[in-house]
């Protein structure tokens, strides 16, 4: 299951606390990267925070690696379950034949 997580931090609240959290994220992410539990990490420009992808077995899984996440206590987050459309076959569409 994959699921967009986004997390922003509000900037008002900064203390160093905030500060190391933020800076031991790329510590967080390395080992979640190696299991493939994170896909993918990118950064949204003009904003305090991110955008990661993970892929997990579950939403209790889910829920435990954000709540390991260091700045956990400094977030608020947006879960977007995502589906796969790679296998997906839209209908093939049908013509009413014109009786006459």
């Amino acid at each position: 299951m994959k699921f967009l997580v986004i997390w922003k931090m509000e900037i008002a609240r900064l203390n160093a606390d905030m500060l190391k959290a933020v800076l031991t994220m790329a510590d967080y992410a390395k080992p979640l990267e190696d299991k493939g539990k994170v896909v993918g990490r990118y950064h949204i420009v003009g904003s305090h925070g991110g955008a990661w992808i993970y892929n997990v077995e579950s939403n209790d899984e889910l829920e435990m690696l954000l709540a390991q996440s260091p700045v956990y206590n400094f977030s608020h987050y947006q879960v977007l379950p995502l589906a796969d459309m790679s296998s997906f076959k839209p209908p093939t569409p049908t013509v009413a034949k014109a009786e006459g």
